[in-house]
């Protein structure tokens, strides 16, 4: 997909990071930011949507009951995943308590961003239906094989359990397809930061 060269928002140009899980978005996010982009992590306003006293817990535990928290009163994420990997009906429905809160917030730091361009991770753009919202996709990819391996390692699942949270995604292949820059992350650490500076590059001429 060739990168549009103007953007159609007054302010920042808005770049979306995405790919799938375990495919190395958070080390090209963290290059971004080496580099001097302004960053923001969809990640980190997930867990902020869901913190001890937010209405976002509450509407968590209303939907799932009181399973899901830990004693000290915080978000039990093991328990609360095991259920929505399980069950695509749950995991629609916290999605629907958590996304609206996490793209408001990515709204307003761009329509705030004192700087031409600027990052937001988006890990579920093209599942919600987001990619819209943005200028230029950039996705993370590496190969099937190492997707699993990584995400085993990770998180210390099991192989099924580990294809079960790949298969709730969309295909890494179709965001591939979708996307105006692709980073290969199937390589080493080095050559996953040459990889994204190689894309900052080609985002900053097109500016």
């Amino acid at each position: 997909m060739k990168t549009p060269k103007r953007s159609k928002f007054p302010h920042a140009r808005r770049i979306a990071l995405t790919g799938g899980i375990s495919t190395g978005k958070s080390l090209c996010l963290t290059t971004f930011a080496r580099l001097g982009a302004p960053i923001i992590d969809a990640d980190q306003l997930a867990r902020d949507a869901v913190a001890v006293g937010s209405p976002g817990l509450a509407a968590v535990v209303r939907r799932f009951g009181p399973a899901v928290l830990l004693r000290n009163g915080q978000l039990n994420r093991a328990a609360l995943g095991a259920v929505i990997f399980a069950d695509p009906t749950a995991r629609k429905d916290i999605e629907k308590i958590i996304h609206p809160h996490v793209y408001a917030a990515v709204a307003r730091w761009f329509t705030a961003l004192k700087a031409p361009v600027g990052v937001a991770d988006i890990p579920l753009l093209f599942e919600i239906g987001h990619q819209g919202d943005f200028d230029v996709v950039v996705v993370a990819a590496c190969r099937p094989e190492q997707q699993l391996a990584r995400l085993m390692a990770r998180g210390g699942l099991s192989e099924a359990n580990a294809r079960a949270r790949i298969a709730a995604q969309g295909p890494l292949a179709d965001k591939v397809a979708k996307a105006h820059h692709v980073i290969d992350t199937s390589g080493t650490l080095e050559q996953t930061a040459e990889n994204t500076e190689a894309v900052w590059a080609k985002l900053q001429s097109a500016i």
